[in-house]
């Protein structure tokens, strides 16, 4: 009898650790690593938002840049997400030039040419999303690569008109966003942007 109820309390507990680490695969994001360029004369309206935990754990950092003028800026980020070994970590790395400028104000003549994309990849979690209206001039060239163990988006476009980019990452509905984006630029632009996201090792992009 005592051998039984030995048994019986070792697949209870079996139970109960399988329930906490699927709590916390739940719980924690998704690995992740931005190279991004971004030089705009004109007006922009841009934020990020990283983490790697929810709640009051792990890491955090919010930046943003707002207003008119010129700005020419990097980012390097690598977030790690707590997947398989625990290890919650971040690096970031923001330069820029920033000029002031007055007001923008949109050309008289509007345009009504529009470009827009949306990719997803529901294995990993993660979105992209651009478009560009009141396009003047556009070129542009975005790469997306994806499977069941990550995603890679890589964009590149120049663009004289309004440009719109968001992107998230979160692995489900009852997990933490782990990034999320989104930018407004009018004017002039050129934009570099590459995210991998996915529980594959980072720093597997070329620098831009």
């Amino acid at each position: 009898m005592k051998w039984l109820l030995a048994l019986l309390l070792v697949f209870v507990s079996c139970i109960i650790i399988s329930m906490a680490t699927a709590a916390n695969n739940i719980d924690t994001g998704v690995n992740l690593t931005e190279h991004s360029w971004i030089y705009n004369q004109g007006y922009i309206d841009d934020m990020r938002i990283y983490q790697n935990q929810k709640g009051y754990a792990g890491q955090k950092l919010v930046t943003g840049t707002r207003g008119t003028g010129t700005v020419s800026r990097s980012i390097h980020a690598n977030v790690y997400g707590g997947y398989g070994t625990g290890t919650n970590e971040m690096y970031f790395n923001e330069f820029g030039i920033f000029q002031n400028k007055p007001a923008y104000i949109p050309p008289l003549t509007q345009s009504d040419l529009r470009n827009a994309l949306c990719a997803k990849n529901y294995d990993e979690g993660s979105v992209y999303s651009e478009s560009y209206s009141d396009i003047r001039d556009l070129i542009k060239d975005t790469t997306f690569m994806a499977d069941n163990y990550v995603s890679v988006y890589d964009v590149h476009s120049e663009v004289q008109g309004t440009t719109k980019i968001g992107a998230r990452v979160q692995r489900s509905s009852s997990s933490i966003g782990s990034y999320v984006m989104g930018g407004t630029y009018m004017g002039q632009t050129n934009m570099r942007f590459e995210l991998e996201t996915g529980n594959a090792s980072v720093m597997t992009l070329p620098c831009p």
